[in-house]
């Protein structure tokens, strides 16, 4: 799965895990100074807003800092293990990774437009009449209404313009990573089919080769930017959300914690993902079950096309009556996963307004800030749910690995009956 597409796989990743935690010391440790070595300026500013927020010098310098990083690292494996798709595989992964690194920053760069966004727009809204409801306008001269005009015009334009990049970079990096996906099925494809003679009489072989494998593909690169997306989402919006908890020193319930913010959202994250990781136990064994119960009817109906004696009606009610069997066992376990997958996410839609109500009844935030408040605790939450977010898929990753692995047992001739699930 892995050999057919990276060099040497167990080093590799093993070297991209160090290489990447002795870049990331030398950035927290050594960025500014690296940057006054070349002549730029890494001391704190204010925010930037709008697209200026991408060019300034702490970009610059992690723009190039990135670049010689993945340099060394793809020179390194290109001399010491040469591999066909090693450009694919090795620079094609630098790239899809700096490209979710940049979709976080437009994701950032959208929460610092928002303060002074919704802050203008709460300066700028009139009021309700308790007794008869009516708005209220504000008594403002023509030349006040043009000038917020074309206040809130220029701020609705950055809007565009930070919205435009995040567009072009999402079509990019999905055209991409399209291609990207489809040379890993290649590399497994060219692989297997070398194989055939050794292999064409696994249950399900045709299967594995010409749907699992593009499958596994698409699931592993779906799954590793989404993982990559959280951690670096953390890194990005965790020191935001420990700022902005400054203006939220109390919790209902809980009363008065420091970072009160950034503990609420790591703890309920930590509860979602064990409650769904519990419920959701059994369902890998059933999904792998399944893709066998049906390539079993499925491989019994091909030889009735090309067999007279094949493919009778009692051996395809048997077969489909497994079929039956375990889909109905699957439906029953989901059930309750998804009535606890559901409770929780629908509770986490309300959860940051539930904790702010003692930052509401007392006024110490603006509508600017509670707009950055919800999007960065959105954010950070989201990320610490990666497991939550991702489970269904992880469980199909895990059914589709189990028999391609019993398919690679089978080429090395070794017995594969151990690979399969229990009933």
């Amino acid at each position: 799965m892995f050999r057919s597409f990276f060099p040497n796989p167990k080093w590799f990743f093993s070297s991209a895990a160090l290489w990447a935690a002795i870049c990331i010391f030398v950035w927290y440790s050594f960025n500014e100074s690296i940057g006054a070595a070349i002549g730029l300026d890494l001391t704190p500013q204010p925010p930037v807003v709008g697209l200026g927020f991408f060019i300034t010098d702490d970009f610059l310098l992690f723009y190039l800092y990135y670049f010689v990083a993945c340099a060394l690292f793809s020179a390194f494996w290109f001399t010491v293990s040469p591999h066909r798709w090693q450009w694919w595989s090795v620079v094609g992964s630098q790239l899809i990774l700096f490209a979710t690194y940049y979709s976080v920053q437009v994701s950032v760069a959208l929460l610092q437009w928002r303060r002074p966004m919704f802050d203008m727009i709460q300066g700028v809204l009139g009021t309700t009449d308790p007794e008869t409801q009516k708005v209220i306008t504000p008594d403002r001269s023509a030349e006040e209404v043009s000038q917020l005009n074309v206040e809130l015009l220029d701020l609705a334009l950055i809007f565009v313009e930070i919205a435009s990049v995040a567009i072009v970079v999402a079509v990019m990096v999905r055209f991409f990573s399209s291609h990207y996906v489809f040379r890993w099925r290649t590399a497994m494809n060219d692989y297997y089919t070398s194989k055939w003679s050794q292999v064409r009489h696994i249950e399900g072989a045709s299967q594995r080769i010409q749907e699992d494998t593009m499958r596994f593909a698409d699931i592993v690169e779906n799954l590793g930017v989404s993982f990559i997306d959280a951690i670096m989402t953390l890194f990005a919006f965790l020191p935001v959300l420990w700022g902005l908890s400054i203006y939220v020193p109390t919790l209902p319930i809980v009363g008065e914690i420091p970072q009160a913010l950034f503990f609420a959202a790591l703890a309920w994250a930590i509860f979602g993902t064990v409650l769904l990781a519990v419920v959701g136990i059994k369902l890998p064994g059933l999904y792998f079950k399944n893709q066998r119960v049906e390539a079993a009817y499925r491989k019994e109906l091909v030889y009735g096309e090309d067999y007279e004696d094949r493919a009778q009606p009692p051996t395809l009610k048997e077969l489909f009556a497994n079929v039956r069997k375990n889909y109905f066992k699957l439906y029953f376990h989901y059930m309750y996963f998804n009535v606890a997958r559901y409770l929780y996410l629908q509770t986490d839609n309300v959860l940051v307004l539930l904790l702010l109500i003692p930052a509401f009844a007392l006024g110490s935030i603006t509508f600017g800030i509670f707009q950055q408040i919800a999007s960065a605790f959105g954010q950070v939450s989201s990320s610490f749910q990666y497991l939550v977010n991702s489970w269904s898929t992880i469980v199909e990753l895990l059914s589709i690995h189990k028999r391609l692995k019993a398919f690679e047992k089978g080429i090395k001739g070794e017995e594969i009956i151990e690979a399969y699930a229990p009933d």
